[in-house]
């Protein structure tokens, strides 16, 4: 019997060293935090790793998360400065840096931060009207998180932002806000219309007096190529027309003439010169009188049958055979028809 005691003595020292061994080992996991209290009293804090505590004597309480925390709280009614119920939805992210502090400064911080949202969110937005609630999302922020960081400090937390996932006012406002809003763009639009059609204007006209100035630099360039072509062509008709004086004046030289040639030249040059409806009156140089010297030879023209003439009751006129030879200087009267055919009516000495 006493044997088979203490058999079972030593069995249960053993149970009780390895149970007291287990419960002095504490493994805590990596951004957690554990809070040791050594007869109801805080003690020491434990950290991520292998930590060692009086079995029997020491309590760990619940882990802590050191991570950071994203809250959200669902809409709450703020009413503006202008007297306006507004719902606004907000998310706040926060981290414990003390886990004593967020044990024993406070029962439940989450709780506890959710409710200092909401009272510091209708203190600020309760001192903006409606449209500068929702155009100064940032300034609200920053706030929010000032005051909510300034508050959970000794609560061993952390806030490090603020973010307001919505605002939503009255179902009237947003109709008159979607009306405003509509009008806004219907005004922007004439705007940029009227500005678009101002611009096609101006452009327009630009466009036309740059084609005015060059449709008139155009002309005046066409004006100077014509102008210059005019000339180039006078020139060479002048050249040509003094060549051809030079080649017949040579060739006039070079063949020699006579008196005869001459005269028959004249006479064929006589009815262009008489080309049209009137009479006309030339002086025939003297020097070409010996050139029509011959002309009555040149034909074979005899002086006029006297009979005849004095039949038909004309006076007799000088031929050219009679007159031409005894004057140096005679006035020639020619009658031209319409036609280009002339004939030669009559031959008036000049005067000496």
């Amino acid at each position: 019997m006493g044997t088979t005691a203490a058999i079972v003595l030593v069995v249960l020292i053993v149970c009780l060293a390895l149970f007291a061994v287990v419960r002095s080992v504490r493994i805590v996991p990596q951004a957690r935090a554990g809070i040791v209290e050594r007869f109801g009293r805080y003690h020491r804090t434990l950290y991520a790793g292998l930590n060692l505590v009086m079995p029997f004597i020491d309590r760990l309480r619940p882990l802590i998360d050191l991570r950071e925390q994203v809250v959200s709280f669902p809409p709450q009614p703020v009413i503006t400065k202008d007297n306006l119920v507004v719902g606004i939805d907000t998310v706040i992210y926060f981290q414990v840096t003390d886990p004593k502090a967020a044990s024993y400064e406070i029962a439940n911080y989450v709780a506890a931060v959710e409710q200092l949202t909401v009272t510091t969110l209708r203190n600020v937005v309760g001192g903006m009207d409606l449209d500068t609630t929702l155009t100064s999302r940032d300034k609200i922020n920053g706030e929010l998180r000032r005051e909510l960081d300034d508050a959970t400090g000794k609560w061993g937390l952390r806030v490090s932002r603020v973010e307001l996932k919505a605002i939503e006012p009255p179902v009237s406002i947003q109709d008159s806000m979607e009306k405003q809003m509509r009008a806004d763009r219907d005004k922007r639009a004439a705007i940029l219309s009227a500005e678009g059609a101002k611009q096609s204007a101006i452009l327009t006209a630009e466009g036309e007096k740059q084609a005015a100035v060059l449709r008139a630099r155009g002309e005046s360039e066409a004006l100077v190529v014509r102008a210059e072509a005019d000339a180039t062509a006078q020139a060479t008709r002048a050249r040509g027309q003094a060549q051809a004086i030079a080649t017949v004046f040579r060739a006039v030289h070079e063949g020699d003439p006579d008196q005869k040639l001459l005269a028959y030249q004249y006479l064929q040059a006589l009815p262009e010169i008489a080309r049209g409806d009137a009479n006309k009156l030339w002086i025939v140089p003297s020097e070409i009188g010996k050139a029509l010297e011959g002309i009555g030879n040149f034909f074979g023209a005899g002086p006029p049958d006297d009979n005849s003439k004095k039949e038909e009751g004309e006076e007799e006129e000088p031929t050219a055979e009679h007159v031409l030879p005894a004057q140096r200087g005679a006035a020639a009267e020619f009658k031209g028809g319409s036609d280009g055919t002339g004939s030669l009516t009559r031959l008036t000495p000049a005067k000496e």
